[in-house]
């Protein structure tokens, strides 16, 4: 018993040593690129404006990887989030024309429960009609698009529609760092702490790596689940707000593709596609990095159709190499137990 318990202890060791080396190396192919683009373009980095971007481009989608690491790390995915930060964004600008006397801080919290509401929606769904989330949120995704087109028509959210003050929480900075990206590490460090030391958070680990062994030892997979699909919808939602205040601009189309984006943001990142292994830290450098590639290889003088090739080929290559982690994983766990029998 000991035996198996020291075998155990070592093969996680090793399972979590892998994971902050994914990581890290997600963290250099960060850096090698923010390099590159300065040494080719020093105002990339070594300017005000380009400082600034660095930061708050990849915000929005910081949040919206962190809530699609949460789904995944269960075994699903939320390919909705970007219909919902549409719908959100656009809420957002009417509840400032309807209502102009409303205070930010209710708008915000108006749509953050907009977007819970719509995760719940899905959640449901999922854990009650016992329907794949794939096909859910496929489904909801276009749904929600749908709706934002019929609400929205033609019409648009302008920069002149919202107060001044709000649209200060997109361009504002702190000591140089953007208001947004605040928010974003906030939100990220509560996900992280979350999921490391709760309960909770060690049961989405369980239950995406054996759904019907983590429900046959006691654990409430449908309120889990169901849990981290409204926290997807909320950080969408929350997502939208910023989305309003960053571009003051919203219409019909607002989020398109953006659902992808986090999906390959927290594969790329570390976050096993078929679940139970990842964080949202390393999500969250994955949005930062596909964000900075986008920005940077125009810079390069790379062609758009590569930009594409490259995200492209860095999912492809993030699902390989979690394939041959979770084969080895299997291998060292076999080997452990076939030493204690022996």
């Amino acid at each position: 018993m000991t035996t198996a318990t020291i075998e155990k202890t070592t093969v996680t060791r090793r399972v979590a040593h892998a994971g902050r080396a994914r990581e890290l190396g997600i963290l250099l192919a960060l850096l090698l690129v923010i390099a590159a683009a300065t040494l080719t373009n020093q105002n990339f980095l070594f300017s005000s404006d380009g400082w600034r971007d660095l930061l708050l481009t990849p915000s929005i989608l910081v949040l919206l990887a962190v809530g699609q690491a949460m789904v995944i790390i269960t075994r699903n995915v939320d390919l909705s989030v970007g219909s919902v930060l549409g719908l959100s964004a656009f809420l957002t600008g009417r509840l400032f024309i309807d209502h102009p006397g409303l205070p930010i801080i209710a708008v915000v919290l108006i749509a953050v429960a907009f977007g819970a509401a719509l995760g719940l929606f899905n959640g449901v769904l999922v854990t009650y009609a016992k329907v794949p989330s794939l096909v859910i949120t496929l489904g909801t995704l276009y749904a929600f698009r749908g709706v934002n087109v019929m609400w929205a028509g033609s019409s648009r959210i302008n920069a002149s529609d919202l107060p001044e003050p709000f649209l200060h929480l997109g361009t504002g900075r702190v000591l140089t760092i953007p208001i947004l990206t605040i928010i974003a590490v906030a939100v990220l460090v509560v996900a992280a702490w979350y999921m490391k030391n709760t309960r909770a958070g060690r049961e989405f680990y369980a239950i995406g790596s054996d759904p019907d062994a983590a429900e046959l030892y006691g654990l409430n997979v449908r309120r889990r689940v169901l849990t981290v699909m409204v926290a997807s919808g909320a950080l969408a939602g929350l997502a939208g707000v910023l989305y309003a205040a960053r571009y003051g601009t919203v219409s019909s189309g607002a989020g398109s593709g953006w659902e992808l984006e986090a999906v390959g943001a927290a594969v790329i990142g570390g976050v096993a596609i078929f679940g139970g292994s990842g964080t949202v830290l390393g999500a969250a450098i994955g949005a930062v990095l596909l964000m900075t590639i986008n920005r940077s290889l125009p810079i390069l003088g790379i062609p758009d159709f590569w930009q594409r090739a490259v995200v492209g080929a860095l999912i492809i290559g993030a699902i390989v190499l979690d394939r041959v982690l979770e084969l080895r994983q299997k291998r060292q766990l076999r080997l452990a137990r076939e030493r204690d029998e022996s």
